[in-house]
């Protein structure tokens, strides 16, 4: 079942979580206004599986189950499959700038590939446990949150080393029927109006901690789980012009011993195993973070776009606007191009699910990282001081300011003035708000810091081999030794297929996929081969 976003905004009413927003208690969810934004953003991931022109991209049918699901749920088995859901994700994310959904997808596809591995190397039955869930989800077409990030406590000791080990979720008690967990997560997007968390841990864990390596799902008004959330957006604010209907919220989750039913538990205590699930759903979510922020993108271009003609001036006839623009381009196409190849080089592992690959998602995401500021910097250089130093638009409805204004501050006589400071005011609430910085801090810190995203690209990168072409170069025995430990055999290196001679991807000849029709700017529908092909 696809569900509409009023169907889900419907099913949220027949909760009950314990959510405190700012001190207050939340009696229904689906009515607080200060959630609002958020459950609107959700809702577009809902209603675009139902729009003709975007069906194709919002929609695909899981190979598990043979049935149709909400691509945010799916389980990818190709390049195809990658490059879609990066499709899917910068739509959803122009639309409403973090469509959240996403997250679901790469903790699904992850546990998914960790609960296979265990399972052929220990003998587990964690798959079969975790395909019923997947499915459930699906057929319900429910929201998940991801709830990965610990408090951490002392971040120089690990989880076990800790004085309070309630810093980090682990498991307390083992019983028959299930497992207690206890402890917290935190910067959880969209909590408070999941229908379900997807606990994992956050890091790699030694034998220390295997009470630490847990992986489960539970309803979010479980018995015992208290979530303490920021609003959504900025609700009610008239000069939010984006925000005060699109956002997330996010959120704290305090497990205060919560009761988790075997059938329901994908890792517990399996610490052998916590690098591969921590590792390989970082590699997907930065893949789906290119495409998010991406779409954010596409919303700085085409209000800069505005900025620009509503300021009176023509970027064509003025080079530093036009340069302006072009580099914002190159900036987000930039990190994009790496996603889309990400998705072109990766590969199926044994479970069958087709990850992108690793060094293309992180330095995709590592561009898009460090570039978030520089993409506010050049939106502000296009649009003007006009962006922080207009009044409030309260102003707009004084009688004895509105006139000055009106005459004052237009520019072309074919732009009114309420349409300028239309455009002025969401230029302002997506590079200088608070909604502003918080999309600038998920896109340094969100899905991994920076030093996270270097690491893995160390890991990734195939450095042996490139030393090795050199010395090929070279004349043989030039740069031969006897101690084979002086070589540089990068400790930690993973490669997830083996060493083996690149393949050029076949592409397929033109697009079959109807163009999207977006309000900024033109989404790039790839068509790659199909599996059969």
């Amino acid at each position: 079942m696809l569900m509409t976003a009023e169907e889900y905004r419907e099913s949220l009413r027949k909760l009950k979580p314990r959510v405190f927003i700012n001190g207050d208690k939340v009696d229904s969810v689906a009515d607080e206004p200060r959630l609002a934004p958020g459950i609107n953003a959700m809702g577009v991931t809902y209603d675009f599986a139902h729009d003709e022109r975007y069906k194709h991209l919002m929609t695909a049918t899981e190979q598990s189950s043979g049935k149709l699901v909400n691509r945010m749920l799916h389980i990818d088995r190709s390049a195809q499959d990658l490059i879609e859901k990066l499709e899917a994700v910068r739509l959803t994310c122009r639309e409403v700038g973090c469509a959240q959904r996403y997250l679901a997808h790469d903790s699904l596809s992850a546990v998914y590939q960790a609960t296979h591995r265990m399972d052929e190397e220990t003998g587990s039955e964690y798959l079969p446990r975790f395909l019923n869930y997947l499915h459930r989800v699906q057929d319900e077409d429910l929201s998940v949150g991801v709830a990965m990030t610990d408090g951490k406590g002392d971040r120089s000791l690990r989880p076990s080393q800790q004085a309070n080990k309630d810093v980090y979720v682990h498991i307390k008690e083992r019983r028959k029927d299930g497992i207690i967990i206890r402890g917290a997560k935190a910067i959880i997007t969209g909590a408070p109006y999941m229908h379900e968390l997807l606990v994992m841990q956050c890091r790699n864990m030694t034998e220390a901690d295997a009470d630490f390596a847990v992986c489960c799902a539970v309803p979010i008004d479980v018995e015992n789980l208290t979530i303490i959330s920021k609003p959504a957006g900025r609700p009610g604010e008239n000069a939010a012009k984006f925000a005060a209907k699109y956002g997330q919220s996010t959120a704290v989750a305090i497990f205060d011993d919560v009761f988790v039913p075997w059938e329901s538990v994908f890792l517990a205590g399996e610490w052998q195993y916590s690098q591969f699930l921590t590792s390989t759903y970082a590699t997907h979510h930065r893949h789906s973070c290119i495409g998010a922020r991406a779409g954010f993108g596409d919303l700085l271009i085409g209000a800069g776009v505005m900025m620009i003609e509503t300021n009176g001036l023509d970027a064509a006839r003025h080079p530093h606007l036009r340069n302006d623009l072009v580099e914002l381009i190159k900036i987000v196409e930039g990190f994009y191009a790496c996603g889309a190849a990400a998705s072109i080089y990766g590969f199926s592992d044994a479970s069958g699910v087709h990850q992108p690959d690793g060094v293309f998602s992180n330095v995709g995401k590592l561009l898009m990282a460090s570039q978030i500021y520089d993409m506010h910097r050049l939106a502000h250089d296009v649009s003007g001081g006009l962006i922080v130093a207009l009044p409030g638009p309260d102003e707009d409805h004084n009688p004895e300011t509105k006139g000055d204004l009106m005459s004052m501050l237009q520019t072309r006589p074919d732009v009114p003035y309420d349409k300028r400071m239309d455009v002025a005011r969401l230029m302002q609430d997506l590079t200088t708000s608070d909604t502003a910085g918080w999309m600038s801090v998920i896109s340094l810190h969100g899905g991994g810091s920076p030093e996270a995203l270097k690491r893995e690209i160390y890991r990734y990168y195939p450095l042996q081999e490139r030393r090795e072409l050199v010395e090929r170069l070279l004349d043989r025995g030039v740069l031969a030794v006897d101690d084979e430990t002086s070589k540089n055999q990068q400790p930690g290196r993973c490669c997830p297929v083996g060493c083996q001679i690149p393949a050029t991807p076949q592409l397929a000849g033109p697009p079959t996929m109807a163009p999207i029709e977006a309000p900024l700017a033109d989404t790039k529908i790839k068509q790659l081969p199909s599996a059969a092909e």
